[in-house]
């Protein structure tokens, strides 16, 4: 089973502040557990999330030479 972090320690994993991923809690972007009135989310929920995110570069072919107009 997945360790359960808070949201402080989801912030501090992404860099970001508490809001970041207590909108994302919120807004149901990303998988949590309540327990009793705390929200927990599973740390798989944050690498699931990160995978889901990530944005692969471009590889541009060289194209040489560029023509005046």
């Amino acid at each position: 089973m997945d360790q359960l972090l808070t949201v402080h320690q989801v912030a501090e994993r992404l860099g970001t502040g508490v809001r970041f991923p207590r909108r994302l809690v919120e807004e149901r972007r990303i998988t949590f557990v309540k327990v009793g009135r705390h929200v927990r989310i599973p740390e798989s929920a944050v690498d699931d999330y990160v995978t889901a995110n990530t944005v692969e570069p471009i590889h541009l072919r060289p194209t040489g030479l560029r023509r005046a107009a």
